[in-house]
């Protein structure tokens, strides 16, 4: 078994999985709380 140094395992793939869940969960938000001051302002 190999010894685990800390500090070296590559974490690029998880970085860009997590950037693109935050980015995707921005977006999702903004647009539903769009929808919802769409709704309350036109539905009289």
């Amino acid at each position: 078994m190999s010894k685990h140094e800390h500090g070296t395992m590559d974490t690029s793939a998880q970085e860009q999985t997590f950037n693109g869940f935050v980015r995707w969960t921005i977006r999702i938000s903004v647009i539903s709380i769009a929808v919802l001051i769409f709704l309350a302002i036109f539905n009289s």
